[in-house]
């Protein structure tokens, strides 16, 4: 009996990480299409010539100026959103739970229309900072609100984001009608875009991105024990608040960090959880590395469609997002309510 188990056992891990690594070639075929195709398709071995730096022709040039940036951006938002759903949503014990759920993409959204309101920036990498004070400030404030006077209650956390989302929201609206040359720039980050960002915007964001990544792994395996109940995970020795505290400063770190670089972006964090958690199950030491991979992968993809179905133009991906997130969220609450 103890053989047989132990072979299951076995089994089951071989076919996760077989699992996941068909993911990593399913992302990195991605990452080459996104290189390769856009309003000018370019063929794969220029490509590689050009990552090689064999070549110096205006494919090469759009391809190590424009699209690599692009590429690499979207690899790590789309990671660091799909790390910072999985924890959320482990954390809360919510599957409909996101990063939006606790106001990051509101609170980034207002901060950014606000300094352009004030101060007349006008260049996406002069909004990272403002954002991700304002998603720090957002998140922070949805935790006070969750807090009271006890410990962290999850469901009132997801109230109170939800309730400062919306009035972020409209005070950013509010905002922008006073003013229409706000609106013309705030408009395209608003969208949620991996357009125009180069790898310098990447930056000041990688110490905060290191350092929530980082949190968010090392608690893989409590998450486990607090899918279980409090009350389970208290008896079995688990410090249930400092770790359901952690979850969520590296929510904070990761999902604003990711507004910060390349606007509202909503869905990734919802979606790449349950995706991931469909292949290779519930154990959060294999769902948040899944994460890693499933949600870059469903950023560039999202990418990679608005570019083609506009051509020679592209769609936002934060439109592309939400086109495709929405009704994946009338599916999933249908489900959770059964």
């Amino acid at each position: 009996m103890l053989d047989h188990r132990v072979l299951h056992s076995r089994t089951g891990t071989a076919r996760r990480a077989l699992l996941l690594t068909c993911g990593l070639a399913a992302l990195g075929f991605v990452a080459l299409l996104s290189l390769g195709l856009g309003s000018r398709s370019v063929p794969p071995g220029t490509v590689l010539q050009a990552l090689l730096g064999t070549v110096h022709d205006r494919d090469a040039l759009v391809i190590t100026e424009m699209r690599l940036p692009r590429t690499v951006v979207g690899l790590v938002v789309g990671a660091a959103l799909g790390l910072a759903g999985a924890l959320l949503q482990g954390v809360t014990r919510n599957p409909l739970t996101s990063p939006t759920t606790l106001g990051i993409n509101a609170g980034a959204g207002f901060a950014v229309v606000t300094a352009i309101y004030t101060l007349h920036l006008t260049q996406p990498i002069h909004y990272v900072w403002f954002a991700f004070a304002g998603a720090t400030a957002a998140a922070l404030f949805a935790q006070a609100l969750a807090r009271g006077a006890g410990d962290l209650d999850p469901v009132r956390l997801a109230l109170g984001g939800t309730v400062l989302q919306l009035v972020l929201v409209s005070w950013t609206s509010a905002l922008m009608l006073f003013s229409e040359r706000t609106l013309d720039e705030a408009r395209f980050w608003l969208a949620g875009s991996l357009a125009g960002r180069d790898l310098a915007v990447l930056t000041p964001v990688l110490p905060m991105l290191g350092i929530g990544a980082s949190a968010g792994l090392l608690i893989m395996p409590a998450l486990n024990t607090l899918a279980l109940g409090d009350d389970a995970a208290h008896a079995l020795g688990v410090p249930v608040a400092r770790i359901r505290v952690t979850a969520l400063v590296a929510v904070v770190l990761l999902a604003g960090s990711a507004v910060a670089v390349a606007g509202p972006i909503s869905f990734i964090g919802l979606a790449a959880p349950h995706l991931v958690r469909l292949t290779v199950g519930t154990d959060h030491r294999w769902v948040l590395p899944g994460c890693l991979i499933a949600g870059p992968l469903l950023l560039l993809a999202a990418d990679l469609a608005g570019r083609l179905l506009a051509r020679p133009g592209e769609i936002e991906v934060g439109i592309i997002t939400a086109f495709v997130g929405a009704p994946l969220l009338a599916v999933l609450a249908r489900r959770a309510t059964r």
